[in-house]
């Protein structure tokens, strides 16, 4: 039994018995969330201000919090997501990162694919109407056939790949990292930004949050998008530059979007959502009750992997 103190922020990681169970039955001094809210600020410093290791999911780690921090050592993230955490803060505080990329692949590739198929049929649509009592018989595509497109090929792109092949389509990719292996065995074509969105009859997104990445689909590459085809977004919503989203969208030059993250949250006052063409989640993605659980185990062995988690390996991590 290890007696290192634990601090745990995650709301759903605290609210889940089996994860919780398996931390105690590893650390004899844990501390968990049991606020049900997201911490941030003064709150978050105090609830982790004598932890050694803490668990943390979508809480902000930056140069701010850590300096109040001298007795933190590790944090082990619980999800994939690294936009939240100041990586040169971290080095310069001397805390490490454990990270398991990809563990919750399948929960995000599955809600993609739902979202492909509701927006190219319109059930979205149809649910909407016949809930206001419109009996209206919405006029879908068929996904079968079409033309996707890639953004980032990693872990969960790579994943709704195979839940893609039935539908005997041409799928793209767009990645600044050399996917040419996965590329020629699942016989995907890459290509340049520009040749996708121009090529694609729906585009989703599975890219990282980065300087590099923020607002990369601009008004001008949105623009590039073929007329009439569908976006979807289920990695970060600062990718895209949602105010040109809505006026492409209310034009009707894009046929519709699906979103499961925004670029705030929560999204309650988003324009986006007064649009008939627009459907929606609230960052979802990674919460299957399977993925909820692979991810809390990963980041429960993190706590024993500061070794090999040093912050300057994950600069440039892979998308």
């Amino acid at each position: 039994m290890n007696n290192a103190q634990v601090a745990v922020a995650s709301r759903s990681f605290s609210q889940d018995s089996f994860l919780r169970n398996e931390l105690l039955s590893r650390y004899s001094n844990v501390r968990f969330n049991e606020t049900g809210r997201s911490l941030a600020g003064d709150e978050l410093v105090s609830f982790l201000r004598d932890a050694e290791k803490a668990i943390i999911a979508l809480e902000r780690i930056d140069s701010a919090l850590l300096s109040k921090l001298p007795k933190l050592k590790l944090i082990s993230k619980y999800g994939v997501g690294l936009d939240n955490v100041d990586f040169e803060s971290l080095f310069k505080s001397s805390v490490k990162l454990a990270w398991t990329p990809g563990v919750n692949k399948r929960a995000v590739a599955e809600l993609a694919l739902h979202f492909i198929l509701g927006v190219c049929r319109g059930s979205f649509l149809a649910h909407s109407k016949i809930r206001n009592q419109e009996w209206l018989q919405v006029k879908g595509r068929n996904f079968s056939g079409m033309s996707v497109g890639l953004l980032g090929l990693g872990h969960v792109a790579q994943d709704l790949v195979k839940l893609l092949k039935p539908f005997e389509l041409k799928i793209f990719a767009y990645d600044c990292n050399d996917r040419s292996s996965v590329a020629q065995e699942e016989k995907i074509t890459m290509c340049s930004l520009e040749t996708l969105l121009s090529e694609s009859d729906v585009v989703s997104l599975h890219l990282p949050l980065t300087k590099q990445t923020k607002l990369l689909l601009s008004r001008e590459r949105l623009l590039q998008m073929k007329k009439g085809s569908f976006l979807v977004n289920t990695a970060r919503g600062s990718l895209i530059d949602e105010s040109a989203l809505y006026d492409l969208l209310r034009n009707e030059h894009l046929a519709g979007a699906a979103f499961d993250v925004f670029e705030h949250e929560p999204a309650l006052s988003s324009p986006l959502l007064s649009l008939e063409n627009f459907y929606s989640t609230s960052h979802i993605g990674g919460s299957s009750r399977e993925a909820i659980r692979l991810m809390g185990l990963a980041a429960i062995e993190g706590l024993d992997r500061g070794k090999d988690a040093l912050p300057e390996q994950f600069f440039d991590y892979p998308l």
